[in-house]
């Protein structure tokens, strides 16, 4: 490595894949995010230009990428040398024309701005003189209360309603810009309380006749003396009733017999076994061989979605002890990050079986101490169920995940080669965005009422979460065509693949996506020769 060759050849990109080298995936920590309240962010990030030739121009050296960042950190500079130095490399001509463009925009901003103003005027006038002539054809009447300004709707020029001051208007330059984050399109916003509860039910506790009728259905299936798991797969695969979800789900998950008589005598058995688990191995937590663990996960509890009810120090203490004991009990993988987000749907559910208000809004250490112990040991068992079908996906370099990877690649490729050749096209790799996919099953990248209803699905489905998941996640790429050819460089593609528009989506928005699942299951699992071309 002595010579000038040596070095560059040193230094030189590496695109080699090696198994198991998984880069870390931007906004893993954080829940789906909304693009209305965040699209500034988006679109405020200036993007590279693609260059004419297709692929942009990378440094391949060491040499290069010093010369192109060896000014980066310069603190010598003052404000004038800056400036002379951005003079040199500015156009003349394309700085007039920019300059001209400025100026004609401002001008046709005013002269609009004149026009509306002038409407508005000659609006409030016509309003005026009809309310003096209700008044005067209205007497002894009650006149109807004032309307305060904040919530009346304004008509503004391009038919837009102004909800409120801060959306009136704006003359000032200045102001431009906050009037135009302001002016986002409207939808309707999804209250705090409806995140996790059904987003059908939520705010209407009145059932429509079908759900109340799809309830007795499984009231009826449920209440024989051996439950017919089969005909309660086929119920569950369009939805599970919030009232009897938790029941069902400890059945599919075969932590629960299907003999009614035998349900309580192993419900008491396998909460005593997960609790003598905690008396036995718990106290060895900060022992120097799990020390390292224990404080991996310490660390991940707080960063898991719902917040409000992580935090809560009794949520977090079930939460450490649930993770800590499953890692002692296999040693093949132990702890991984993303294992972490598998309880919090089972955790939900089984406190569904005690309160009938939102989980958000409830202090889970109200809860009786036999209720907890319950929820503890329920979430841990179904849990430990659904990670014994998919364990390869947290073994040593993740096995499973990179098989899955590249299935979801083929299969796209398959399905919509256009949207598969124009990723490709800006060099995004499949594993920059689909190993969250397969590592939370799209945990976070849906809200959690939509996971939960997910999950009804895959409980139903023969090999749901190992098998079933890469269907649901080829199709949920491709219900996202439009706005992935729109984005033209690699950025953007990543920044909307990492956080997809999810979070006003319920119940119809999953059945559909699992419905089309379906299709390319139907399709694709038992004819491999599809995928070849």
């Amino acid at each position: 490595m002595s010579t000038d060759g040596n070095k560059k050849q040193f230094w030189k990109r590496n695109t080699a894949k090696v198994p198991g080298s998984i880069q870390h995936v931007y906004g893993a920590q954080h829940p789906p995010f909304d693009p209305l309240l965040h699209a500034n962010l988006i679109k405020a990030g200036n993007k590279p230009l693609a260059t004419p030739g297709g692929k942009p121009k990378k440094a391949t050296t060491f040499q290069e990428f010093e010369s192109i960042t060896s000014d980066a950190w310069d603190v010598g500079d003052d404000d004038d040398e800056l400036l002379a130095m951005a003079a040199q490399n500015l156009n003349t001509e394309v700085v007039m024309e920019t300059a001209n463009k400025v100026i004609e925009n401002h001008s046709k901003q005013q002269e609009k701005q004149r026009r509306d103003d002038a409407d508005a005027s000659e609006l409030e006038d016509r309003e005026e003189e009809e309310a003096r002539e209700e008044e005067q054809g209205e007497e002894g009447e009650e006149s109807t209360p004032e309307v305060s300004f904040a919530c009346e709707p304004s008509p503004l020029s391009d038919g837009r309603l102004v909800k409120s001051l801060s959306e009136a208007p704006i003359g000032s330059p200045k102001d431009a810009s906050l009037h135009r984050q302001q002016s986002l399109p409207h939808r309707p916003t999804i209250p705090m309380v409806a995140r996790i509860a059904d987003q059908n039910t939520s705010g209407n506790p009145a059932m429509t006749e079908r759900e109340a009728s799809r309830l007795d259905k499984f009231k009826q299936v449920l209440a024989g003396p051996n439950t017919d798991l089969e005909e309660l797969r086929k119920l569950s695969w369009s939805g599970i009733p919030r009232q009897v979800r938790p029941i069902t789900w400890k059945l599919l998950s075969g932590y629960l017999p299907a003999n009614t008589e035998r349900r309580e005598s192993t419900l008491q058995r396998k909460r005593q076994e997960y609790f003598g688990f905690i008396e036995q191995y718990y106290d060895s937590r900060n022992d120097e061989h799990h020390q390292d663990t224990y404080r991996q996960i310490r660390i991940d509890i707080p960063r898991m979605s719902p917040e409000c009810l992580m935090l809560q120090p009794m949520v977090t203490e079930i939460f450490e002890r649930i993770l800590f004991i499953w890692a002692i009990r296999h040693p093949a993988s132990g702890y991984v990050q993303g294992i972490n987000d598998l309880v919090t749907p089972f955790f939900v559910v089984y406190v569904f079986e005690y309160i009938k208000e939102e989980v958000e809004n409830f202090d889970v250490s109200s809860l009786q101490e036999e209720a907890l112990r319950n929820i503890e040991a329920d979430s841990f068992w179904c849990m430990s169920k659904l990670l014994d079908g998919i364990q390869d996906n947290y073994t040593f370099a993740q096995p499973g995940i990179q098989r899955n990877v590249k299935a979801l690649e083929k299969l796209v490729s398959r399905i919509d080669e256009t949207v598969h050749v124009h990723m490709q096209q800006y060099e995004v790799e499949y594993l920059q965005f689909a190993f969250r996919w397969m590592n939370n099953l799209l945990m976070r990248e849906l809200p959690l009422r939509c996971t939960i209803r997910l999950w009804d699905t895959y409980q139903a489905e023969p090999e749901g979460f190992s098998h079933f998941h890469l269907y649901v996640c080829a199709a949920f790429l491709v219900r996202w065509r439009k706005e992935i050819l729109d984005e033209r460089d690699f950025q953007g593609l990543m920044i909307l693949l990492q956080n997809l528009p999810t979070m006003h989506w319920g119940n119809e928005e999953v059945s559909v996506l699992l419905a089309e699942a379906y299709r390319l299951k139907f399709a694709f699992a038992d004819a491999p020769n599809h995928y070849k071309r």
